[in-house]
């Protein structure tokens, strides 16, 4: 059953403020003495101090705690090119996860052109007003050549989430569905459907996690990705099998794992049937998976299965990630995202699915019981712990891996100081939003 209709979906956008984000001062502005801390005169003492040192402008101004999202419409969830006008809608939703899950303030930049070097100008001349650069629903091939420029001429966070979030996401569940089936990660065949960027990026990552290159078989929409292909962009080469070793059909015969980034109807249950004891099948199409959650539990009970729905076990949900990554790199300052940071995040995730459920988590979620297994490899998004677990671990391997300018000597004190944190500001939130009386 639809939780809502096509009208309930316009109104919430539509209806009193127009749009899901509003900028509020964060200080009072009531008397003249406010009007001129706020403005001129009082403004400029902050300015001198920024045009002295730089770097005062994370104290005197919101950039700490700002990221820009940008976007420019080419490849936005399931709906393809549309544009940066009518991609903006989920732009402001990324805004909505980036303040209700992390307490980050975000804006979002929907910029008109498909120009990959425009893109990276503009995002460069961001810089000194944003403390991070999240890219968004940027096509590929455009958005790897984007990213890496921006990574290495910026000294500030860039990570572009359709990348590397379902990457994370799906990472720290691949470290746990291994440990259940009793599998290592450099001994497991890994069949891919789809060869875009969220695609490449996941099994960048399932490498650095131990899955080796040699057991990947990857499969674009013409076919295997191997050696004898001319058709072949840079991503797509690095996963390139040394011959053609026929369909997926074949592929998925005896193998251990399966990463869907595709469209649906890519798997049939005989496809899974003819899998490996204990198959991992991670079917994320959206908004429906390569292969129907009944239809891979029917052929193989076996399977630890996850898919990009919040109505089967084992959601792979984005906003397990990049609000809380940030944080984590907004907090020590951090110049950079880096692949350490991203395996922390994953690591993170998979430990605190092994921890006991809170009981206010299983009533969010209508159930009695979720313990880790099969039916429960990754966090839920509405767990209130996953920002100790994943921000602080993010913090700390920019500590480990020198790219924090500003490290947290205390660890312990910074995670229940993240917990306060999110509480006030959720607190917040729920006033400003209930004083518009809107009836969802």
């Amino acid at each position: 059953m639809a939780l809502f209709t096509k009208q309930d979906a316009l109104d919430y956008h539509a209806v009193g403020h127009a749009g899901k984000l509003e900028t509020v001062p964060a200080k009072p502005c009531q008397t003249q003495k406010h009007l001129s801390l706020a403005y001129t005169p009082g403004v400029a003492e902050a300015c001198r101090a920024i045009a002295t040192d730089s770097h005062q402008s994370y104290n005197y101004t919101n950039r700490g705690n700002l990221v820009a999202v940008v976007s420019n419409g080419t490849a936005v969830l399931g709906l393809g090119d549309i544009g940066p006008a009518a991609g903006k809608p989920v732009m402001e939703g990324k805004g909505v996860l980036f303040k209700i899950f992390a307490d980050v303030d975000c804006y979002d930049l929907n910029i008109d052109t498909k120009d990959p070097d425009k893109i990276i100008e503009f995002v460069k001349l961001l810089e000194p007003g944003f403390g991070g650069i999240n890219l968004e629903d940027i096509k590929a091939p455009e958005c790897f050549y984007i990213e890496d420029t921006l990574k290495k001429e910026m000294d500030i966070p860039v990570f572009h989430d359709d990348q590397h979030g379902t990457a994370i996401i799906s990472g720290a569940g691949l470290i746990n569905a291994l440990e259940i089936a009793g599998k290592k990660a450099e001994d497991v065949k890994l069949v891919v459907s789809g060869a875009g960027s969220g695609a490449i990026a996941c099994t960048k990552f399932y490498q650095a996690l131990g899955v080796k290159r040699e057991n990947i078989f990857m499969y674009d929409s013409r076919g295997l990705i191997h050696s004898g292909r001319t058709d072949l962009n840079p991503q797509k080469q690095l996963f390139a099998q040394d011959k053609d070793h026929g369909s997926m059909v074949e592929a998925m015969k005896g193998a251990d794992v399966f990463l869907g980034l595709s469209v649906a109807g890519q798997v049939t249950k005989e496809m899974v049937a003819s899998m490996a004891a204990k198959p991992i099948i991670f079917a994320c199409a959206n908004p429906d998976p390569e292969i129907p959650y009944p239809d891979a539990k029917e052929a193989r009970p076996d399977a630890i299965m996850a898919t990009g729905r919040s109505d089967f076990p084992n959601q792979v949900n984005n906003v397990l990630g990049f609000p809380f990554i940030f944080r984590g790199a907004l907090d020590v300052r951090a110049s950079a995202i880096n692949e350490e940071m991203k395996v922390a995040a994953a690591q993170a995730l998979a430990d605190l699915a092994k921890e006991p459920v809170p009981d206010e988590v299983k009533k969010a979620y209508g159930v009695d019981e979720m313990e880790f297994g099969i039916e429960y490899i990754i966090p839920k998004p509405l767990d209130l712990r996953v920002i100790e677990y994943v921000s602080s671990a993010v913090a700390q391997a920019a500590m480990d891996t020198g790219v924090a300018r500003e490290p947290i000597e205390d660890m312990a004190a910074y995670r229940a100081a993240l917990k306060e944190r999110l509480a006030k500001a959720q607190e917040r939130m729920k006033a400003f939003i209930d004083s518009y009386e809107l009836d969802f």
